[in-house]
Order: C-alpha cells, then structure tokens, then sequence
C-alpha cells in the first residue's frame, strides 16, 4: 500500500503545467499525465468536469464519483512525483462504478511508453 495519499491540485497553473503531458483517452475520461521536477513528493490529482456536461449538480456527483474511484482504488497505484488531471465526459455519471474505477485503474497503471526515433 501507498505510504502517501494523493493531494489535491487546486490552482489554475498546476492544472495548466499538467495539459503538456501525457493523455490517456478512456471511455469516461480523459487522463492527462505529468512528472514533477520533485520525484520524492506524493502524488496530486486534480479534476475537471466543464458546463458541457451539464448543471453544478450533475458537475459535482461526476466529481464525487471521480474522487471516490481513486481514493479506493487507484491511489495505491499512482506513481510518486507525478500529477493526475482527470477531465471527466458524461459517461462518468451513469457508468456501474466497477466500471469506472477498472477503466481509471487500467489508464493510471499503463506504463508510458517510449518512443523510438528513426533518425540515427
């Protein structure tokens, strides 16, 4: 088990650093994925539910849905260092939550990876 619980990303500039990752696109989300310049620091996730997907009320239960998958499940497997953003679709809301927390574990867990250049 993880020693460090995630933290939360909170300012708008932490969110902004995060989009020149790596994005994982699943079903019910988009997973965008950065390394820290601090490897030692615990985790931070932060996420994003935008208008489109539909009132504050509906916003915030895809939120909760979101926060609760990864405190079970995926908080053990994100990797030191790194920052999680999660920008949530529709999906999210009506998904079975077993569902839900397979997908974000499948794309948390997926080793990055390299690659090669064809020029020598």
């Amino acid at each position: 088990m993880n020693e460090q619980k995630p933290l939360r990303l909170r300012k708008r500039a932490e969110f902004l650093a995060v989009r020149a990752g790596e994005k994982r696109r699943g079903v019910f989300f988009l997973l965008e994925i950065k390394e820290r310049e601090d490897q030692d620091g615990p985790p931070r996730v932060g996420f994003t539910v935008t208008k489109k997907n539909g009132n504050a009320v509906i916003r915030n239960r895809i939120k909760r849905r979101l926060r609760e998958a990864v405190r079970v499940n995926v908080a053990d497997d994100m990797q030191p260092g790194t920052d999680y953003v999660i920008v949530a679709r529709r999906d999210a809301l009506n998904a079975p939550f077993a569902d839900l927390t397979r997908e974000l574990s499948k794309r948390v867990s997926k080793k990055t990876q390299t690659r090669r250049s064809t020029k020598p």
